[in-house]
């Protein structure tokens, strides 16, 4: 793949994505000030429309930038030109990293959760994966979650075609990870109360929180089923920095049945939030960690005069 000649400025940490102020009476009315901040927008400060690449900017990775900056350059000052990771079918950060891919000249492998998939056709996210280059290599559930097993690793890069290949985790979360989301809890200090944040790996939660100063707290919406987020985030403080770094916490029953269910009365208040402050709300992510905001509001876990940022992480 053709690799652009400025890759240390597209490498280079973006400037602070915009805050916007909601006046919204679901918070209002209980002292509540809601901001969001649009790391969706992350991505006008990276050039998607080039010469070199055409209009790419049909996916915008927006805050999985965070996570995957750090990575790529790692991969990069490493020698590697081929990168590995892993997600499901509706994945966020596979869309991402195949853009990213796209834009550096770096190959892209694909693991993907769910061997039935490989005899069908592509949804629209793994159609656009693989329109920026992405070789995706379908799994049994029982093998992706080999992943994690460093005995099992070896083989499930063996049959993907990967043995070499730079290994970005699922959802990008690692110690790299946390240090350009850390960059997110630093560019909320001084401006919010709480910063609130879906989880899907929680990569995000973990460097967010040790980011912001102290008294400032951070909140994690996850949007899977099972509760295990909670040591997965101590997993990646403890790797990045030998403990725990900062205050968080997490709301587990938001999730709407798990991954990629959007029920219709979430589907509801997505456009209905939508269309009263006219900015696009992602499902799958968004939806749910606008969702559980009014609700916690209205059930009063937030004292008057608390200012709520809610972290907006993509678009649909």
């Amino acid at each position: 793949m053709n690799r652009p000649a400025n890759l240390d400025v597209l490498l280079q940490p973006r400037p602070p994505s915009p805050l916007q102020e909601i006046h919204d009476e679901r918070f209002e009315r209980h002292g509540v000030r809601l901001l969001l901040k649009r790391d969706d927008l992350i991505h006008t400060t990276i050039p998607w429309d080039t010469d070199l690449f055409g209009p790419v900017d049909l996916y915008p990775p927006g805050n999985k930038w965070r996570k995957l900056a750090p990575n790529l350059r790692a991969a990069l000052e490493a020698g590697h030109d081929r990168l590995v990771t892993f997600g499901g079918a509706y994945s966020n950060h596979l869309r991402a990293t195949a853009a990213a891919g796209r834009l550096l000249g770096i190959e892209t492998v694909g693991v993907v959760r769910g061997d039935e998939l490989a005899g069908r056709p592509l949804n629209d996210s793994l159609a656009r994966c693989a329109a920026d280059g992405m070789r995706l290599h379908f799994v049994s559930r029982s093998r992706y979650r080999g992943k994690a097993d460093p005995r099992a690793l070896p083989l499930l890069l063996e049959e993907a075609g990967a043995v070499g290949a730079y290994v970005v985790p699922e959802g990008g979360s690692n110690a790299l990870a946390l240090a350009g989301c850390a960059e997110l809890g630093r560019e909320l200090r001084g401006v919010t109360d709480v910063a609130a944040v879906a989880c899907g790996t929680g990569g995000t939660l973990a460097g967010l929180a040790a980011g912001l100063a102290p008294g400032q707290r951070a909140l994690g919406v996850p949007v899977l089923a099972g509760g295990f987020l909670s040591e997965e985030i101590r997993s990646l403080q403890t790797e990045a920095y030998g403990g725990p770094a900062g205050r968080w916490s997490l709301a587990e029953d938001f999730h709407h049945g798990g991954y990629a269910r959007v029920p219709a009365a979430l589907e509801s208040f997505a456009a209905d939030f939508a269309s009263r402050h006219g900015f696009p709300v992602e499902r799958i992510y968004v939806a749910k960690l606008l969702w559980a905001l009014t609700t916690l509001t209205a059930a009063g876990a937030f004292r008057p005069g608390t200012t709520v940022t809610a972290i907006i992480t993509g678009r649909p």
